[in-house]
């Protein structure tokens, strides 16, 4: 069946730097009546505490993951460190549209831009962007989850990856969360509709 079939559901990629509000702004649209669910990857790390296969990761072995890379089965994926890959099935999205649900996705740039590419109009990319650096910069120490120097690794992705924005469909800017949220959820509504 070709990629922009009717009956199937529509794709929206969120990408943005650690700290942006991203997750909120997913958790937002989730709660609301848009027929969403989100995309569940597949990595090759080993489970964490109580997560179980196929419901916050589809856990493979690196072996498996290689071998699904060359089968060709992932529509992005990246090895973080050696032999821990994280990526997106390509059979997840299509278990999703089949059963008529608008897909969300919580992926890095490259990966956003390749799953775009990969549907085109039946997807909408969207970047969440800070204000600005320095602003993000007090909502990573403001988490206090983090040391100074993964702060500063942070930071530095984050200007990469501010770098790809003008790639997306829409920038959002969170630099006031609610006032985020129904700008996002006005251009995903919109976009559902079309």
């Amino acid at each position: 069946m070709p990629c922009n079939t009717m009956s199937k559901g529509k794709l929206i990629i969120f990408s943005a730097p650690s700290g942006s509000g991203k997750s909120t702004i997913i958790n937002y649209l989730l709660t609301q009546r848009l027929n969403l669910a989100f995309s569940i990857s597949a990595t090759s790390r080993a489970p964490r505490g109580s997560e179980r296969d196929g419901v916050e990761y589809y856990f493979l072995s690196p072996d498996e993951f290689r071998r699904r890379i060359a089968a060709g089965d992932f529509l992005e994926y990246e090895e973080v460190y050696a032999d821990k890959f994280y990526g997106t099935l390509k059979s997840e999205v299509e278990r999703l549209t089949t059963a008529g649900k608008n897909v969300l996705f919580d992926v890095d740039v490259v990966g956003g831009l390749n799953i775009k590419r990969f549907y085109g109009e039946r997807a909408l990319s969207v970047f969440i962007q800070p204000p600005s650096l320095a602003e993000l910069r007090r909502r990573l120490e403001h988490r206090a989850t983090d040391a100074p120097e993964v702060i500063e690794s942070r930071l530095a992705k984050a200007e990469y990856e501010l770098s790809f924005a003008p790639k997306f469909d829409r920038i959002v800017v969170n630099d006031e969360l609610d006032r985020a949220c129904q700008e996002i959820l006005s251009v995903v509504r919109n976009f559902l509709a079309e």
